[in-house]
């Protein structure tokens, strides 16, 4: 009988993404998959095995087809008239942190542990970060 091999704590690294001309969807897809910790071969789909993940250039990520216009971000207050309705060419303008923010949490999973996997996400919308001291290994996702 083989046993099933279990890791007992994954130590997490610091990844740097430039989304610099990347599609978000894309982007967003390949963001999320290394926040869960897919892309390793010790992957536990019930422990935070995922990296760090920081992404600079947010305000130049793409948008295909009309999204720009049509693409409507949504928020409600809960009182009478506090629908906000935001569209996409706003968001980049105003904050383009948010809408890689907003694709990637979108597909994480939801409850405790997708929201700690949410937290490891850091998001710039231009080229610095204030992560140089965690040295993040810059990588080029196979996006277009």
């Amino acid at each position: 009988m083989h046993k099933t091999y279990v890791p007992k704590e994954i130590e997490p690294r610091w990844v740097l993404v430039d989304a610099q001309g990347k599609t978000l969807g894309r982007l967003a897809s390949e963001i999320a998959k290394i926040l869960r910790g897919k892309h390793r071969p010790d992957y536990t789909p019930n422990m935070l095995s995922g990296d760090y993940v920081v992404v600079i250039n947010a305000e130049k990520v793409r948008l295909t087809g009309n999204k720009l216009q049509q693409k409507v971000y949504t928020r409600y207050s809960g009182y009478p008239g506090g629908l906000k309705r935001i569209p996409a060419a706003t968001m980049l303008e105003r904050h383009p942190e948010r809408v890689i923010e907003h694709a990637v949490k979108g597909m994480l999973p939801k409850g405790p542990l997708g929201r700690r996997m949410f937290k490891r996400l850091k998001v710039y919308a231009g080229a610095t970060h204030p992560h140089t001291a965690q040295k993040p290994e810059p990588i080029e996702l196979e996006v277009k």
